[in-house]
């Protein structure tokens, strides 16, 4: 099987800031709140300054979302959100943004849309490659030949649970870099990071050199640098959606780029646990 892949997103993320910081990744789901709207964000958290924005796609039933996501699932969908319109529109948000996109999403619609076909509207529309949270490296070959033959990346998720032999497949199986899980269960924030991450970093890194990335729970500045002074990169996913939910329609894309601004830098408009009225 090829191994080429784009090296564009593991370049970067090996690459520290100007301060010595890594790198923030950013998601949110496309469609929330409409997919007119989705163009504004992704510029909001672009100028905010995250290094690589996660696009989400919505999915019906999404076993790996805490309920901030599903929310913003359910609203995307409402709204007529679907795969086949993420791409065609891709093109469009792509001219706007100058940090890496993937698509994060699930399986099936992938497989329904074909897979040979996804990797070339994928790499058509100026993605760098995609995530499918739910895809088990163990029946991944036939999407991994698909994503390379476009040289596109496919990142696979770690968790706290993996087996060794998992670690291996994951570590075989993805390019760009491995996504770590921070806590067993579903997306959504939480008051500290969690203790995992360390030993499973140092688990993953007996089987590959990529860049490491954190996620599931990390929705404040010192978290992100909690996260970033384990590995390579930190995701921030529910407490951004959230952020969405509760002050885009009233204050628009600045108040975005100010939360995005914030996770970076601590400083500026106070987003702080406090002032997020309900937790996950």
């Amino acid at each position: 099987m090829a191994t080429v892949c784009t090296g564009r997103i593991e370049t970067l993320l090996r690459e520290r800031g100007p301060d010595g910081a890594g790198r923030l990744i950013v998601y949110l789901t496309a469609g929330d709140p409409s997919l007119e709207d989705t163009e504004k964000l992704l510029a909001a958290v672009d100028r905010g300054g995250a290094d690589l924005i996660e696009l989400g796609v919505p999915f019906s039933d999404p076993i790996a979302d805490g309920v901030v996501i599903q929310r913003a699932s359910e609203r995307a969908l409402r709204a007529g959100t679907t795969l086949s319109r993420v791409l065609a529109r891709l093109p469009r948000w792509r001219q706007a943004v100058h940090a890496p996109i993937i698509l994060f999403g699930y399986y099936n619609p992938v497989l329904q849309y074909g897979l040979e076909r996804f990797a070339r509207d994928l790499a058509g529309a100026g993605a760098e490659g995609a995530l499918l949270v739910d895809l088990p490296p163990e029946e991944a070959e036939p999407c991994v030949a698909a994503m390379r033959s476009q040289n596109l990346d496919l990142i696979f998720l770690a968790s706290p649970t993996s087996s060794d032999e998992r670690l291996e497949l994951v570590s075989r199986f993805s390019t760009g870099f491995v996504y770590i899980v921070s806590v067993p269960g579903v997306t959504g924030e939480r008051a500290v990071l969690s203790g995992a991450v360390a030993p499973l970093a140092a688990r993953i890194r007996r089987f590959t050199n990529l860049p490491l990335a954190v996620g599931f729970g990390i929705s404040s500045p010192e978290q992100v640098r909690q996260a970033q002074a384990l590995v390579e990169a930190a995701v921030v996913g529910s407490a951004l959606v959230r952020t969405i939910e509760e002050s885009y329609r009233e204050h628009g894309g600045q108040a975005i780029e100010r939360f995005v601004r914030w996770l970076i830098s601590g400083t500026g408009v106070q987003f702080t646990m406090e002032t997020q009225r309900h937790k996950d």
